[in-house]
Parts: structure tokens; sequence; C-alpha cells
């Protein structure tokens, strides 16, 4: 894998010959087809057409879609230009046909770092890991996110960061992936405020991709945890947004699980601000442009049995073992928008995992 920093597309050629694509097709949301164009400009004749079809999700229909016309275009690559949901099409493509990608990140989340895929299918996110969907090259471009929205560069920023925190617990994780998050999280953490107030600063976009390259990468190295179930279903079931959704669970998982991974509180100590580390975040979080409650992103009071029962039912690996009236307690705070707070445990536990499923 090949990661280069620097401002302008121009390696983005380079990475496409050495890889020896010739026919690539350009992945993107409907409303970044201005930049894909861009991208085939850069490529040549090397791009033979853009696939602005990418949404929140992966929808399995869409993938269907999108691998027939890759297909009749005799495809042999792809170019995945912006967030996560570009990226994450390509993903299912990548492994459906196993034709390389190129990853052209344009938010903070650090998806493009991990060989992680997912599909949403009759309102199921199925997720699994396979080298096929890792990008073989990955080029980060501040530029490209100089005119990202405030709230969408906070709440991509924070979707990475909740990588980095979820590997500082992972049963597999080890003294560099630690390095590694807490690197990427401080990097992120320290980043994000600038663009809020200087949202034309290309350092500290620099440093946020800098950021988002370290968490991703501590994500593909080890182990999703309770955070990631949660998200999964709230997303995939539910279909609230990914990144708004990761972003207002992260403070209560951390605080749910800080009794029980006293590395990862030592770890984030003073990495958000003053304090424990999960109210630090959540007050750096109350000082950015970002919804602070689930009900803000449409989740309904009375959903919240039906996402207790699935993750109860189909738990992933987490330090802390998991119950309903826990969860339903940690999911009534982030509905609500209240401060997270340490648990004591309500019930006995349910059984925990090794891995996430795959």
């Amino acid at each position: 894998m090949r990661v280069v920093f620097g401002h302008g597309l121009t390696p983005l050629r380079g990475q496409v010959v050495e890889l020896g694509v010739s026919r690539a097709v350009v992945i993107c949301t409907p409303d970044r087809t201005e930049l894909a164009q861009t991208v085939t400009q850069t490529v040549g004749s090397a791009a033979i057409g853009v696939l602005a079809e990418a949404v929140m999700h992966v929808p399995v229909d869409v993938v269907d879609r999108c691998e027939q016309q890759c297909r009749d275009l005799d495809c042999d690559g792809y170019i995945a230009v912006g967030g996560r949901s570009a990226i994450g099409l390509a993903r299912a493509l990548a492994l459906r046909t196993d034709a390389p990608i190129i990853a052209v990140p344009t938010t903070y989340s650090g998806s493009e770092m991990t060989p992680v895929w997912g599909i949403t299918d009759s309102g199921v996110k199925r997720t699994g890991r396979s080298r096929a969907v890792l990008p073989r090259a990955v080029i980060y471009d501040p530029t490209l996110t100089a005119g990202l929205p405030a709230p969408i560069s906070v709440t991509s920023g924070m979707n990475a960061i909740a990588h980095a925190v979820e590997g500082l617990y992972a049963p597999d994780r080890s003294p560099i992936t630690s390095l590694m998050a807490r690197e990427g999280a401080q990097a992120l953490a320290s980043a994000l405020p600038q663009l809020v107030h200087r949202p034309h600063d290309l350092e500290s976009r620099s440093e946020a991709l800098y950021g988002a390259w370290l968490c991703g990468a501590v994500l593909g190295a080890t182990t999703m945890s309770l955070h990631h179930n949660l998200c999964h279903i709230l997303g995939g079931t539910f279909n609230l947004p990914h990144a708004p959704t990761h972003a207002i669970v992260l403070p209560h998982v951390l605080a749910f699980n800080a009794s029980w991974a006293p590395e990862m509180v030592t770890a984030l100590a003073a990495v958000f601000g003053d304090g424990d580390p999960w109210t630090a975040l959540w007050d750096l979080q109350k000082s950015l442009p970002m919804s602070m409650a689930l009900s803000d992103l449409g989740l309904r009071k009375a959903d919240i049995p039906d996402v207790v029962r699935r993750v109860t039912a189909n738990p992933y690996h987490n330090p802390r073992p998991i119950n309903g009236p826990d969860i339903t307690n940690l999911l009534e705070r982030a509905w609500a928008g209240s401060a997270p707070g340490l648990q004591t445990s309500a019930a006995e536990p349910s059984r925990v995992l090794s891995k996430e499923p795959s």
C-alpha cells in the first residue's frame, strides 16, 4: 500500500501507471462529479468513466447495478474520490471483481486505510475484512478538503477518532497500534477546532489528514468492538448518517468501557483536554458544530429496544461484557444528548465474542 501526502493530484497518474491500470472507473457521490471529472482529466486515457452513484451505507442494489456497469466497461481498477460512501462502494466492487482501488479521500474518517468492507442488504449491514478491498494507493491532498463544510469536517474526524479509541482496547492491539492511536487522536483533536475557526488553513487540514491516516490504520490492524457494532446497526438498520452517528456514540462507549480498559484511559489522558477522557471529549464536541444527540439524527426513543436486541443478539468483542439494561442506559444517554458517565452493571453479562463477525 502506497500513501502519498502532498498538494495537488499530480502523483495520481504515477500510481495508476505503477498499478498497471488502463481502464479505471472514477467513483464518487452525485455531489462530487466536478472533482471526479478533474480526476479523469489528471489520469487521462486511463480513466474511462465516472460512476457518481455512491450513497451512504453501500446498499446492495447500488453495488449490483454498478458492478454490471463496470463489467460492461471492462474496468480494471477503481479511483474512489470523496468520503466513506465513495470508498465504501469501491470496496464492495473490488470485493466482487478483485480490481485494485486508488483512494483520494476528501474527508477525515480514515476509512481508506482499512481492509473492512460493508454492504447493507434488507436493513442489515454486513461487514467483513479482505485484502482485496484495501486500496493499493492513497493520495492525501489537503487542498481537496478545503471546501468541506465544518460539520462534515468535525464528524468525519470524530469518526476517525472512534477507530483509534477502539484500537486502544482491542484484544489484538500492540504497543505500536496504541502509539498510533494516541498520536492520531491527538492530531485530530488539535486540528478540528482550527478547521472550524480557520477553514482555509491548509496546515491544519494536513494535520487532520495525518490523524485520519493513523486512526484508519489502527482500525485496519485491530478488531472492531461495541462502538462499531452499535453504529453499524444505527446506520444499516435505521439509516442514521454514518459519521455523525459515530461522533455522538463515541464518548458514551468510551465511558462505558473505561473501568474495563484502564490502558485506554491512560493513553487518552489530556488528549481531548483536562479531566477524564470521555467528559473532555464530550466538552470538545460541544464546542464544535455537530449534533450531540441521536434524536437529532432521526432515531426515535421507541427504536432503542430494537437496537439493544440486535446488539445483544450478535455482539462484537468488547472488554466490558454487555447486557440489555446497560446498553439501554448507554443509548438513552446518547439519544438525549446527555453527558456520558461511568455506569455500574445493571444485570448479568451476556456472551462476548473474540472478534467482530465477518
